[in-house]
């Protein structure tokens, strides 16, 4: 397997009771994503985490509506800028890390 391209890796951390008006809000930020002809998205729902307020977030609490979720994007590297510009309205999101990695595609 060889290595076919540079790429970006965008993670953004967010709990999953964000919402952006009465839509979750890593729905939102996926479907924005999508008009921006991202490549792909994916999103996990952690079982636990913390993070600056070390709160534990946790899906073993009874009734805990706040796991963590984190929303993941590759794309080429000016994609994944212009998408990050967009960001910057939307204040919820905890975190965000950029990577720069190697794309190897199976055909």
């Amino acid at each position: 397997m060889e290595i076919n391209q540079e790429a970006v890796r965008l993670r953004l951390y967010v709990g999953s009771d964000k919402m952006h008006g009465d839509r979750p809000l890593y729905e939102v930020i996926v479907m924005k994503a999508r008009e921006q002809r991202l490549a792909g998205a994916t999103v996990m729902r952690g079982i636990e985490g913390y993070g600056r307020s070390t709160r534990l977030h946790s899906v073993n609490v009874l009734f805990s509506e706040d796991s963590p979720v984190v929303i993941e994007f590759v794309d080429i590297a000016h994609k994944i800028d212009a998408f990050v510009a967009l960001l910057d309205t939307i204040t919820d999101v905890a975190l965000i890390s950029y990577e720069r990695i190697s794309v190897m595609l199976r055909h």
